[in-house]
């Protein structure tokens, strides 16, 4: 996809490092104000090395909390935009069910956002999910609005739309410099551009984009078993249709939560992960962390014994995805403390996905000076000290 026929030198009104989802979703609201946007990633797309790759995303109304949950209603707008932009399917409504301990805070949260009519009774969720065994004092509740988004596609879609739109999308470019100016100058592997605004959404590797510039973020990549599961008899009248997505809240034996997809990506195994993983490099993602080479298949195949007793206890398939995480696992969408034309959007902590529209243009609003669309206080840099320092 990178413009080969384009010069190496060239001056842009912004340039967006990193196109991933939220990048390109970035990239795409500047394309739409009719800003001459520049697009860099440093792999040759499509590729696997980050964390927007893959087949299937969660999306859902429910979350406990409240910045990402008064985001999702634009976000299923935004969503929906694309679709007709790009003229394909890019969402399947399954539903989701929501379960944990009766009282837990979080599941708490989510019911009241919900609604008390969506609490699910054992009768109508075994219907609606055959196989999902709550145990005692447990509720599950029902997100109608909750289904599938489809990753690859999506990510495809939008840049596809951004190129529609003028935007300039260079793969296989890694970017080497940043010289901060009123017109920021980025010299990569092939080229040197020129921008009055710069969007960094790098993954896992914006540490060491921005650390030259003076800031050390706590952004730690974690590196995810992403486990597929088979059912043990395709024959059920369950098989072969799609159930609802599930995510856990607040069960003692899962504390960071186990999320659940259909049998979407490979028929007949239903993609069941742990939202948690082991420190990583980006550089050596595949590399196995010391001991075990999937410390938390065991946790998941005990849930998977104690709660879905109809898949193999074992996994068919383990794949490996990138998780850049913040302390709080709440995002970072701010300016530079010192340089405010530098924009960064940072720490998706494994939620980001299905917010990337939303987060695309309040990283666009950020870039053009504008007031955010959504209130960007609670994934403010300055909630972390010590983070800038003399560059380097």
């Amino acid at each position: 996809m990178a413009a080969t026929s384009q010069p190496h030198q060239a001056t842009y009104d912004a340039i967006v490092i990193g196109a991933g989802i939220q990048g390109s979703f970035a990239a795409y609201h500047l394309a739409q104000r009719h800003r001459n946007t520049l697009l860099l990633e440093q792999f040759i797309l499509p590729h696997s090395r980050g964390s927007s790759h893959g087949q299937s995303r969660i999306t859902r109304s429910a979350y406990p909390r409240v910045p990402y949950a008064r985001m999702m209603p634009d976000c299923f707008h935004l969503w929906q935009r694309l679709e007709a932009e790009a003229g394909i399917s890019l969402y399947r409504q399954t539903g989701l069910v929501v379960l944990g301990p009766a009282g837990n805070p979080e599941l708490e949260s989510c019911r009241h956002s919900l609604g008390a009519d969506q609490v699910l009774d054992t009768v109508t969720l075994a219907w609606r999910f055959p196989g999902l065994q709550l145990h005692d004092g447990e509720v599950a509740l029902w997100d109608h609005t909750g289904g599938v988004l489809f990753a690859d596609r999506a990510l495809r879609a939008v840049q596809e739309v951004f190129c529609r739109h003028g935007g300039t999308l260079r793969d296989g470019e890694k970017v080497l410099h940043i010289e901060p100016g009123a017109v920021l100058t980025i010299t990569t592997t092939t080229g040197v551009y020129r921008a009055p605004r710069l969007i960094i959404a790098a993954g896992a590797w914006t540490s060491d984009l921005v650390a030259p510039l003076g800031l050390h973020l706590p952004l730690q990549p974690l590196r995810i078993d992403v486990c597929y599961w088979k059912e043990k008899d395709p024959a059920s009248p369950s098989a072969g249709r799609a159930g609802p997505c599930f995510i856990t809240l607040g069960l003692p034996q899962a504390p960071h939560s186990i999320y659940g997809l259909p049998a979407l990506e490979y028929p007949g195994l239903v993609k069941v992960c742990y939202h948690h993983g082991s420190p990583a490099d980006p550089e050596e993602r595949d590399r196995a962390p010391p001991g075990t080479p999937h410390p938390y298949v065991t946790l998941l195949s005990n849930f998977i014994s104690s709660y879905l007793p109809r898949l193999e206890p074992q996994p068919a398939v383990v794949e490996t995805c990138l998780y850049t995480n913040t302390p709080d696992e709440d995002f970072i969408l701010d300016r530079h403390p010192k340089f405010s034309n530098i924009i960064i959007g940072a720490g998706f902590s494994g939620h980001g996905f299905k917010l990337a529209p939303v987060v695309g243009k309040l990283l666009c609003e950020l870039s053009l000076g504008e007031e955010p669309s959504h209130s960007t206080a609670p994934f403010a840099i300055t909630r972390f000290p010590g983070v800038l320092r003399a560059a380097l």
